[in-house]
């Protein structure tokens, strides 16, 4: 009895062995492969953004609408009803959001000239991403409330981003930190002039 538990006791000993050498090989097998290598751009701005240390001062969006167009707000661009405004923390260069002037977080309470503007608007918009940037593409998004993954959701938004082949997928771009090639001074100049120069 003594002999058949020391020989169980030897057999497991040898099959851990085992498992940590094979364990090991992997490793070295892929320690050129895994954990991949990557650049890490720190924005401390942007966690504090995430983590919403930044007490609200108001609604931003609110504060750009009641003021013409500049980089202090922003805004690039108003209708009567809507306007463009600069994302703060964009994904993309030229990340924009299209929204209506006036403070609302349904698309349902808007009336029907508010909309009918919004949605001009927003096709307008998209010919300004289109002729400043020529993308490859655009991710036009609309989060409707704070459980859809609204950041200001008491003021309704749609997000447009150009998008680039071989660029990062939209979800990833949401999720981890991106590294931006233009500065919002430089978006900020790029679409005004647009808007500037193209009425209607």
């Amino acid at each position: 009895m003594r002999k058949a538990v020391k020989k169980k006791k030897t057999s497991s000993k040898k099959s851990s062995l085992k498992k940590t050498a094979q364990k090991s090989l992997n490793l070295q097998i892929g320690e050129n492969i895994w954990p991949a290598e990557r650049d890490v751009l720190f924005r401390p701005d942007r966690l504090k953004y995430v983590r919403k240390l930044i007490k609200d001062q108001g609604c931003v969006f609110c504060f750009a609408a009641k003021n013409e167009p500049s980089f202090e707000t922003l805004c690039v661009h108003q209708t009567k009803y809507s306007m463009v405004v600069l994302n703060k923390f964009p994904y993309n260069s030229g990340h924009i959001l299209v929204l209506p002037k006036r403070h609302c977080g349904s698309l349902l309470d808007l009336n029907q000239a508010e909309y009918e503007d919004l949605m001009s608007l927003v096709k307008e918009a998209m010919g300004a991403l289109n002729s400043v940037y020529e993308p490859g593409g655009i991710n036009l998004g609309l989060n409707h409330g704070a459980v859809a993954g609204a950041g200001i959701p008491d003021h309704l938004h749609f997000h447009m981003i150009p998008r680039w082949s071989g660029d990062l997928n939209f979800f990833p771009l949401v999720a981890d930190t991106k590294v931006v090639i233009e500065s919002l001074e430089t978006s900020f100049d790029r679409l005004v002039g647009y808007f500037k120069t193209h009425k209607g």
